[in-house]
């Protein structure tokens, strides 16, 4: 009886052992809390959705093996930093944080609560990280950074539209990173003979008065750079770049989903798809100083032939015969 009883010990105990990590952390008497800092709206909650399938994948569930605090900003009426420190007070175990200023809120409110960036257009040159290969500190994850990325855009804008010789810049200059890529804007456009404008917005109440600018400088063209605001209210740009008759090129797929014109950049919902993957390693133990930050390697081409019938334009062959979805 004695060994039949201590057979059936030992055939639990292996059980356990190969169960996934946040099942296996609820037998041992804690369940991991997983902070998830996000921009507000049902089009943005969307994009997770690959991240919380993932996550799944591991064995984390919410409200079984694992507890998700989710906390959301709209940079109109709440400050990302004020959710971040809340976050920080339940005591979570990771904070998993969408586009900035999600990533540099969730820094300023802890030094020590492992993050994990879904994508981030430059977290070297933003601080959060010492380098991709080690970022030697509590941020990990997912960058954006690509070398050229805006120079192949501005690149295929002229493909669009090839009279283009003035180009708006949507930016927000308090994003460290929209001056870099800005930059490398300029210096795409001199190669090209193309002029930059630059046009700026931090709220949604910014696109109307932003893109009447645009209209009002002569700019043929726009390249909207990314971010939390910008992607939350990515219909309200499309809407805009219509109504004002202006070839808009964006940096995701989701922007044309909504209505916008064309897109050249990473695939993002991979990006929140691999997130899942840094959060487990940080869930059994991997300090976040010792996961290198990854960058993309799949990209994609999108275009909208709904919004280029309404502008007028008529597509080149060679950009739909590249486009990955038309």
């Amino acid at each position: 009886m004695r060994a039949s009883r201590r057979r059936t010990w030992l055939a639990a105990c292996a059980a356990l052992l190969t169960l996934p990590g946040g099942v296996f952390a609820q037998t041992t008497g804690k369940v991991p809390r997983i902070g998830i800092l996000r921009g507000r709206t049902p089009a943005n909650v969307r994009v997770w959705d690959g991240f919380f399938a993932d996550l799944r994948q591991f064995g984390y569930v919410d409200g079984a093996t694992v507890v998700v605090e989710i906390r959301e900003f709209d940079n109109a009426t709440t400050d990302p930093a004020n959710r971040a420190a809340e976050l920080v007070r339940l005591g979570v175990d990771v904070i998993v944080t969408g586009a900035p200023p999600a990533p540099e809120a969730a820094r300023r409110a802890t030094s020590t609560i492992p993050i994990v960036m879904t994508n981030h257009p430059d977290p070297v040159g933003s601080g959060l990280v010492s380098s991709l290969a080690r970022p030697g500190g509590n941020v990990t994850g997912l960058s954006q950074l690509i070398k050229d990325l805006r120079g192949k855009q501005l690149e295929l804008v002229k493909e669009v539209a090839p009279g283009v010789n003035r180009l708006a810049v949507l930016m927000n200059r308090e994003v460290p990173v929209h001056l870099r890529e800005l930059t490398e804007i300029q210096a795409a456009g001199q190669a090209l003979n193309v002029r930059t404008l630059v046009v700026e917005a931090r709220s949604v109440s910014d696109f109307e008065g932003a893109f009447a600018s645009a209209a009002r400088e002569r700019a043929g063209a726009m390249i909207v750079l990314g971010g939390a605001v910008y992607f939350a209210n990515r219909q309200a740009l499309a809407q805009e770049a219509a109504r004002h008759g202006l070839p808009t090129m964006y940096n995701a797929r989701e922007y044309v989903e909504a209505g916008g014109l064309i897109s050249y950049g990473p695939k993002l919902a991979e990006n929140y798809r691999r997130a899942a993957w840094y959060v487990d390693r940080v869930l059994k133990g991997s300090p976040p100083q010792n996961l290198p930050v990854e960058q993309p390697s799949q990209f994609e081409l999108v275009v909208n032939m709904n919004a280029a019938k309404a502008l007028g334009l008529v597509m080149p062959p060679a950009i739909l015969a590249r486009a990955e979805r038309i």
